[in-house]
């Protein structure tokens, strides 16, 4: 079969100013960077797996459940070197906040004191200098000024939007608008080699349905983070909230943590103030953890993990089954495997060692 390159030397010729293809284009040229020049590098984790160096990330999720309150103990845990709610130690850096729906005295930093946070390493975006004098800052037009004025911060280890919807100079229901206002918190998070974190809501009744789905306004504001958290308060007022990786393009998605939202007295003060006591480790995917406790009723276990404690009195019934054959039957069944773990926690389910090439299995108690 030939190939007729007739007319080619003429297209060529109406579209190259001698260095390139360049004049249909409107001139200029584009660096092509050799990946020999290059050198792969791991991501940076401030917290592994959940908040990453040089990322924009979300946490999103239904009103009342913390959001805002997680995003100032992440911050208090960095700026304090504090613990993580695995355990693991947090590295200390500075951290910028802008808010844009509570007070900064009598509502953000108490919450950050109460975390446990260092104050000499915290600031606040508050006011833009302009030729129009004193405004508030305003992150859909601002972040280019925050970005030089943060130079002056050469530990930066987070900055937070809260919330991010206000990055967004027009339509928060549109793709498009959406994607390119968040561009320069992205920009941000490269330059600064920091985490930026957005902190949005979840839509009206969104309950059962995928986690990023449920996240308020365009796709884009799950589509444009690596990573998006998401948090949810539990039918049953007497179970603790959740916290869950919802999605991530950088690391494993799924898991998460319990968590508890207290008042902490501070110390000098008469009054006490909001934060975050963190729980048991959750396993597990972002919709199942969700769902487990969302739609449970008051005094009652989840209706997931009901179903996987009668999936398992029923297969160990007759005597102890190797882990791999619960884990496969429980696939078929259509159970998560977290939910069959936290079942057999709850039944009280043995796990013993049957020899060095057999593995594992379960019996009942």
């Amino acid at each position: 079969m030939s190939t007729d390159f007739t007319g080619y030397e003429e297209i060529k010729a109406r579209h190259t100013t001698g260095k390139g293809f360049t004049e249909h284009h409107g001139g200029g040229s584009v660096d092509l960077v050799s990946a020999a020049s290059l050198t792969p590098r791991a991501i940076a984790w401030l917290w592994k797996h959940w908040l990453a160096r040089g990322k924009f990330e979300v946490i999103a999720g239904v009103p009342g459940s913390g959001k805002t309150t997680i995003s100032l103990d992440f911050a208090a845990q960095l700026t304090a070197g504090g613990i993580w709610p695995d355990g693991a130690r947090a590295p200390i850096g500075d951290v910028v906040i802008w808010s844009g729906e509570d007070d900064i005295e009598d509502t953000l930093l108490p919450r950050f004191l109460a975390s446990g946070g260092d104050c000499k390493r915290l600031y606040f975006a508050a006011c833009m200098n302009d030729e129009a004098g004193k405004r508030p800052f305003d992150p859909s037009r601002d972040m280019g000024a925050l970005l030089k004025q943060a130079e002056a911060l050469p530990s930066l280890a987070m900055a937070v939007i809260d919330p991010v919807v206000f990055a967004v100079a027009g339509d928060s229901h549109k793709n498009a608008e959406t994607r390119r206002s968040l561009g320069p918190l992205i920009s941000f998070a490269e330059t600064r080699n920091c985490v930026v974190l957005g902190v949005t809501h979840f839509a009206k009744n969104g309950s059962g349905r995928d986690p990023l789905e449920r996240i308020s306004g365009s796709l884009a504001f799950g589509a444009a983070p690596r990573l998006a958290m998401v948090t949810v308060k539990p039918a049953d007022l007497k179970s603790k909230k959740r916290l869950v990786r919802a999605k991530s393009n950088i690391g494993p998605e799924g898991d998460g943590f319990e968590y508890a939202l207290v008042q902490e007295p501070l110390t000098g003060y008469d009054f006490g103030a909001q934060r975050a006591v963190w729980g048991d480790p959750l396993y597990g995917s972002a919709r199942d953890l969700l769902a487990e406790v969302e739609g449970e009723e008051p005094g009652r276990p989840p209706k997931a993990r009901d179903m996987a404690a009668d999936f398992l009195k029923a297969l160990l019934v007759n005597g102890p089954v190797p882990v791999k054959t619960v884990e496969k039957s429980a696939a078929e069944a259509g159970l998560s495997w977290g939910t069959v773990r936290r079942a057999a926690d709850g039944l009280g389910i043995v796990a013993q060692k049957v020899g060095l090439r057999d593995g594992w299995e379960w019996r009942l108690p």
